[in-house]
């Protein structure tokens, strides 16, 4: 089959051992993001599968109706980006794995750099020694101090193994299920939702986006931290209610922010009012971006071409679409 990657912006997938997978098809990998539906259906006019990179780019009836060919679209994970009933219409098999078998080592591993980049203010350091300006200020040491984890999952749970090790006092927070999990499994959960906020020195969100989780951490929630605490969120921008951290950094509770999530992405303007912020850390959403992480993704979604070639789909979101086309 004709099989197209879309935005691999380093060119990294044919790297790796798991693009081995596609040997027995017709491979064509692009390098660069093309959002125009209509000039991105051009590129791939001749596609049976698209495969995404992760959110990268969305998905809907402006390009499915322009791709007559298609006929698979393989992924791994959520799929917020995808209009689903659309790929249905178009007779387009839709694959994704959403099961949580194995928490990203690479998003947790992230989340616990920039918790210690927040805390000791080490993006600010190397600019000020660059500066020859030595030292800015003073840091906080993490051991002996609060991390409030909201959500009760993989990621969350790794991130917890790591501040454990560092002498942190973890406490956990989210849905009802969440945290009766977290409690039959003997982890702190906090008193209340306020407190939680209130008490942590550090939080940091791993929720899952769905329109039932879209603006879940509140203007209030984020009020209610301490001028000294940072607010950590590599999973979703969308998670945090619109207008809320610009509202935090306007009166500054919490004092920092540390992002890899933001609401338009790639987000390439040096003067947006979030990343360009002297209390915001911010990186690129890489907390997935690494050799280990995408070698593992993307032979799982390589598996779902090689499935649906053999006429054995797996991880089929739309079953109607089978044989529509």
């Amino acid at each position: 089959m004709k099989v197209h990657i879309l935005d691999d912006w380093f060119d990294t997938l044919r790297t790796l051992p798991s693009f081995s997978l596609l040997d027995s098809h017709d491979v064509t990998v692009w390098t660069d993001h093309q959002p125009d539906p209509e000039a991105l259906a051009e590129r791939v006019a001749d596609a049976d599968v698209l495969v995404l990179f992760r959110e990268r780019t969305a998905i809907g009836p402006a390009l499915l109706d322009r791709l007559p060919n298609l006929r698979l679209i393989s992924q791994r994970g959520v799929y917020p980006h995808v209009d689903v009933p659309a790929c249905t219409a178009n007779g387009v098999v839709f694959c994704s794995n959403t099961k949580k078998d194995a928490p990203s080592r690479a998003a947790a591993e992230l989340t616990f750099a920039l918790l210690l980049a927040s805390a000791r203010q080490i993006p600010q350091q190397m600019a000020s020694l660059k500066a020859g300006n030595w030292q800015i200020g003073v840091g906080q040491t993490v051991g002996g101090r609060r991390l409030g984890l909201y959500g009760y999952g993989g990621i969350a749970g790794q991130v917890a193994h790591y501040a454990k090790a560092f002498g942190m006092d973890v406490v956990w927070w989210g849905s009802d299920e969440g945290r009766a999990r977290a409690t039959a499994n003997g982890e702190t959960v906090a008193a209340s939702r306020e407190e939680f906020f209130a008490q942590s020195d550090f939080v940091s969100l791993h929720v899952r986006l769905v329109p039932a989780t879209r603006g879940i951490i509140t203007a209030d929630d984020l009020m209610a931290m301490k001028p000294s605490a940072t607010f950590i969120n590599t999973s979703r921008a969308g998670l945090v209610a619109p207008g809320a951290l610009e509202a935090a950094l306007a009166a500054g509770r919490p004092g920092r922010l540390a992002l890899d999530v933001f609401d338009k992405e790639p987000l390439t303007n040096p003067n947006d009012p979030i990343a360009s912020h002297p209390n915001v850390i911010g990186t690129p959403h890489i907390g997935f971006v690494t050799e280990d992480e995408l070698d593992l993704q993307f032979a799982e979604i390589y598996a779902q071409i090689n499935a649906f070639a053999d006429s054995a789909p797996v991880n089929v979101i739309n079953p109607d679409a089978i044989g529509a086309r």
